[in-house]
């Protein structure tokens, strides 16, 4: 290609100067899942950092005075002070994020559409494969219930985790 000639875009992103990178990230049995859980952490991102700062936003000055007075520096403050504030905030971000991942049908159906192959068949597509694509609808409704279960199970773990520690 000849850069002279080429627009703008195919001058910051041609195949030739990507490199390794310019590759059908959705397309590789290796990469398609890694991809779309990296899209499933961007949407997901936003939430929890919102959550985070109205955390951090309710943390009382005087414990990060009361720290820095007993000699803490910023990673002790850290770990001292604003860690264990935001607690409640961790858990309820564990367990929104631990949820959408385990119920997420639309990125992937929307992305990848379970393929290739079944790389990215998480159980949520499983369900609905099964129910709509082969009509095996007894065991679609047999990993619906096992994955609402598993939900089940997993944000109790999670809030009791979190109560434990505050009791």
């Amino acid at each position: 290609m000849d850069l002279r000639t080429a627009g703008p875009a195919q001058q910051c992103f041609g195949r030739d100067r990507l490199g390794a990178l310019a590759r059908p990230w959705l397309g590789d049995f290796q990469l398609a899942l890694p991809a779309v859980g990296l899209v499933g952490t961007w949407v997901e991102f936003g939430l929890c950092m919102v959550l985070f700062l109205a955390g951090c936003q309710k943390i009382p000055r005087e414990l990060y005075e009361a720290a820095r007075l007993d000699g803490a520096g910023p990673f002790r403050e850290f770990l001292a002070v604003t860690l264990p504030a935001l607690r409640p905030e961790i858990a309820v971000a564990a367990t929104l994020t631990i949820v959408a991942g385990l119920r997420n049908f639309d990125l992937v159906y929307i992305t990848t559409g379970g393929g290739p192959g079944d790389a990215t068949a998480v159980p949520a597509f499983e369900v609905y494969h099964r129910a709509f694509e082969t009509g095996q609808v007894g065991s679609a409704a047999a990993v619906g219930v096992s994955l609402a279960a598993l939900i089940f199970v997993l944000t109790v773990v999670v809030s009791r985790a979190i109560e434990g520690r505050q009791s």
